[in-house]
């Protein structure tokens, strides 16, 4: 009788098990996470890349730069900044100076024939747009004189309150006096001065 045996050694069906893979649920934070990732690397790049171009940017920009300030000549404009600031301090003391001519002139209309002033003296206020004290001394031919002066220099806008004092009569019979007014400082600066003459 015949047996049958098989001799060979390879088995005929797999050894191996199947593996069934069973599939999870992807997490929403997973895909949140990824996308952060991905986007701060793209940012990354991004401004890796942006500082590199600002660099040559700035870099272009300063030559740009040199090559203009090149072709205005340093030396010129180092005399013209000189220039400005002289031009600025020689406003500055222009409108901060006094001319006494106005004052004059004002005294030159008003005073009557019969009223000389012997003296004269101004002080200037310590102030921004103080007035401007004047002193004076005169001799006037009566006392209706000194009061006829007295009323044309209240009609001047210019001098502020004028008051006349100390009436004494001389050996010859003139009326010696004193008078003290403000100046309104505008009618005395130098700069409307000069806009006004010319």
């Amino acid at each position: 009788m015949e047996q049958n045996f098989q001799t060979s050694f390879i088995p005929q069906k797999p050894i191996v098990k199947e593996r069934t893979s069973s599939s999870q649920p992807v997490s929403i934070f997973l895909i949140i996470s990824l996308f952060v990732l991905f986007a701060v690397l793209l940012a990354t790049g991004g401004l890796y890349f942006y500082k590199g171009v600002m660099k040559n940017n700035i870099t272009e920009m300063e030559k740009t730069l040199n090559l203009a300030k090149n072709r205005f000549e340093p030396a010129k404009i180092a005399e013209l900044q000189v220039l400005d600031k002289r031009l600025r301090a020689s406003s500055e003391i222009l409108s901060k100076h006094i001319a006494t001519t106005p004052i004059f002139s004002a005294l030159e209309k008003l005073t009557m024939k019969t009223v000389r002033y012997t003296d004269f003296s101004y002080e200037l206020g310590t102030e921004k747009n103080a007035p401007v004290k004047v002193k004076m001394s005169g001799q006037a031919i009566g006392y209706r004189s000194i009061a006829l002066q007295s009323d044309l220099f209240s009609k001047n806008k210019n001098f502020i309150d004028p008051v006349f004092s100390n009436l004494t009569l001389d050996n010859n019979g003139s009326v010696i006096f004193d008078l003290e007014f403000s100046v309104d400082p505008s009618f005395v600066n130098y700069k409307q001065t000069l806009l006004t003459e010319s």
